[in-house]
């Protein structure tokens, strides 16, 4: 908003009432030029390319959390009490019609050469993770990691890592929490890992990663119902005390990136149960010369297929891990201890209502 002095009731209202009243028209042209400009550009981004730079709901990542934020091309977040399911239920806004681009119509080469790459590295793993996993962690560890990386190579996902390790230098168990956007996350923490994810039951049944996933340890959870909720606290506070490296996507489901969700607070429970630090960690995932997009989002009712041929069709993606310093549970309660994993996740550790700017591609990434 532009203030100017005010130039008088004589001046502003009587010396020139004919030439006002036709700047006032044009001015009203021109507001009805730019609401039918706006009208079309939004029925064109409906199949552009959506990035959280351009992306209108950007800004979601620093407003306070609870505030509903309005904007042309992203679903609102409604109150958790006015969620389908209501406020316990997993939920997510995100859609692939709202959020991510348009499908590529190119990269049918990229994808022959890279299906073939990855269907390799899933075989060796089917056949050398069982053995693996019967010598124990030192066999297992470091081959767990050389296959996350060779997936993410295999897709033409080129990892960096910033920080680390996740496993605190005392010996103790960690809860590594990140913000949940696309299957290129779990590569990227086990790349670094070992991380012992906590996953959702459904992947259990998964035909061939789900079986990988049980071998190496996966904790496969309910999401849905209040009931089962200690006993998936009392799991995760067990493999925490044993020394393990639990990651958990707290937000219990994918956002595009643009905006993220609410965390859940049952896994901090674990780590203050088990006496353990959590460890914040940010996933940006960017094209080569460093722009944030939408493109390895899998929201919405996209099957896994889908979005990981989007994926291998693609000239290249970055996946940046940012692993932030430990947060010890101290007094804090499970609320707080959520807040505080949050903010540093997303905001550079700032509260959200004084973040003046948020992580570049944390979000969600687009």
């Amino acid at each position: 908003m532009t203030v100017t002095a005010d130039p008088g009731p004589d001046r502003a209202d009587h010396d020139h009432p004919p030439a006002r009243a036709s700047a006032g028209a044009a001015r009203r042209r021109r507001s009805a030029l730019h609401t039918s400009t706006q009208q079309a550009r939004g029925a064109h981004d409906a199949v552009a390319l959506r990035t959280p730079a351009h992306h209108p709901a950007r800004s979601a990542l620093c407003t306070p959390a609870g505030a509903d934020v309005g904007h042309p091309t992203h679903p609102v977040t409604p109150p958790a009490a006015e969620r389908p399911g209501g406020p316990w239920a997993t939920w997510s806004p995100c859609t692939p019609r709202q959020c991510l681009p348009a499908r590529a119509t190119t990269g049918g080469l990229r994808l022959a050469r890279r299906i073939p790459a990855l269907l390799t590295v899933l075989a060796v793993a089917a056949l050398a993770v069982p053995a693996a996993a019967l010598a124990g962690a030192r066999v297992l560890d470091p081959l767990l990691r050389a296959l996350h990386r060779m997936v993410l190579r295999g897709a033409g996902v080129r990892l960096v890592v910033r920080g680390g390790p996740l496993a605190p230098p005392d010996g103790r168990g960690a809860l590594v929490v990140a913000d949940h956007t696309s299957w290129i996350d779990v590569p990227a923490l086990g790349a670094i890992g070992p991380v012992t994810m906590l996953a959702k039951r459904e992947v259990r049944d998964w035909p061939v990663i789900g079986t990988l996933a049980a071998r190496t340890g996966t904790l496969f959870v309910h999401r849905e119902g209040l009931s089962r909720l200690p006993a998936t606290v009392a799991t995760t506070a067990a493999a925490l005390r044993a020394g393990a490296v639990v990651g958990v996507f707290p937000e219990a489901t994918t956002w595009c990136g643009a905006v993220g969700g609410d965390y859940r607070r049952a896994p901090f429970q674990a780590a203050i149960d088990a006496g353990v630090p959590v460890r914040p960690v940010t996933l940006a995932i960017t094209t080569p010369d460093g722009r944030s997009n939408t493109a390895a989002a899998f929201v919405g009712d996209q099957s896994l297929g889908d979005t990981m041929v989007r994926v291998l069709r693609l000239p290249g993606l970055v996946c940046t891990v940012t692993v932030g310093e430990p947060i010890e549970p101290g007094d804090d309660d499970r609320r707080a201890l959520a807040r505080t994993a949050r903010d540093r996740v997303r905001y550079r550790g700032e509260p959200a209502d004084r973040a003046s700017a948020p992580v570049s591609g944390a979000h969600r990434h687009g």
